[in-house]
């Protein structure tokens, strides 16, 4: 067993998915990117922060994974939208275009710390003002990086995407099960 630093439903379900059993830990990170600090070099940061935090709460051996994702369209980071607006600005940004999603996956032992990454690139199609409004009022992108959920109803906007659709979800698989082999916790 493991212990996740998030209460992210998307990331409790991925890591379901390949078996793993764990328990939640919920952080409260401070999330302000800092100034001249690259987008991997945020999402690194917040991810190895979640996962000390988590260790910190669980008083445990065992390890604890943290993960942190960000979009980032024409060099400009966008993370969790602020109000409606923000998420409304940010999808007309995303619309007809293509953006990179970095999410940083970390693991903390009481002897070690690593980091992974994934980074993918997701396509857009055009959207229309109605359509960003309506999506914006179901509530969906308020809590998602860069306003949009990949697994729910914004999978309607995407034309493609090239990289890891679990890491674009939040947590990737790959990468993840990479870091609890080489603690010993084996997926297969």
């Amino acid at each position: 067993m493991i212990y996740l630093a998030s209460l992210s439903p998307r990331r409790r379900e991925l890591l379901k998915q390949i078996k793993i059993h764990y328990q939640p830990v919920a952080v409260n990170v401070d999330e302000t990117q800092l100034p001249q600090e690259t987008p991997k070099d945020y999402v690194s940061r917040l991810a190895l922060a979640k996962a000390r935090a988590g260790q910190l709460l669980a008083q445990s051996t065992r390890p604890v994974l943290g993960a942190d994702t960000a979009i980032v369209c024409d060099g400009q980071l966008f993370g969790k939208p602020a109000d409606k607006n923000d998420a409304i600005q940010t999808l007309t940004k995303l619309s007809a275009s293509s953006h990179q999603v970095i999410t940083a996956v970390a693991l903390v032992t009481a002897t070690s710390e690593q980091i992974r990454f994934s980074i993918s690139k997701v396509y857009f199609c055009r959207l229309s003002e109605a359509t960003i409004q309506t999506y914006v009022a179901t509530g969906e992108p308020l809590d998602k990086a860069g306003s949009y959920a990949i697994q729910g109803l914004a999978s309607i906007f995407i034309e493609r995407i090239e990289g890891s659709y679990s890491g674009i979800m939040g947590l990737p698989l790959h990468e993840t099960a990479s870091l609890l082999t080489e603690v010993g916790i084996n997926i297969l």
